[in-house]
């Protein structure tokens, strides 16, 4: 199964936010034993870093993004990506492009915190935890 992560789970995971933490991980370790093939957007692996480096300094956010790219593989968004999400003309232009590189990679799901975010589309969205209820079913 090939899945979009968001970037708000892998934050979920590198800030470890309160009650949000367990289900990230599931997910990431799902894909550390490759229970699943997770992608995430290599253009918001650089939010992911700001917002790390932030939180918890350079070294500790070089190390985290390293490490998640060791899990998640980053898909690529090109130019005609962007050109595609602009033409969605979602609320979130984030999600857009995150949705779009999506559709290029063939996934099946996107995981996320938001799914509401991603209804105008026709991948569905699902939390961490319905991802690994999926899975295990």
């Amino acid at each position: 199964m090939k899945v979009l992560i968001d970037s708000n789970v892998v934050l979920d995971i590198l800030l470890k936010n309160e009650g949000l933490y367990t289900g990230s991980m599931a997910v990431f370790a799902h894909a550390e034993q490759n229970l699943l093939t997770g992608f995430i957007s290599a253009s918001a692996v650089t939010d992911i870093y700001y917002i790390t480096k932030k939180r918890h300094g350079k070294e500790i956010a070089l190390k985290a993004v390293k490490k998640i790219l060791q899990v998640f593989h980053p898909a690529t968004v090109t130019g005609d990506d962007i050109f595609k999400a602009l033409d969605l003309d979602w609320g979130d232009f984030e999600d857009a492009v995150q949705y779009v590189v999506g559709e290029s990679c063939s996934i099946d799901f996107i995981v996320t915190r938001n799914i509401n975010d991603f209804s105008k589309g026709k991948i569905p969205s699902v939390t961490p935890e319905k991802i690994i209820e999926i899975i295990t079913d």
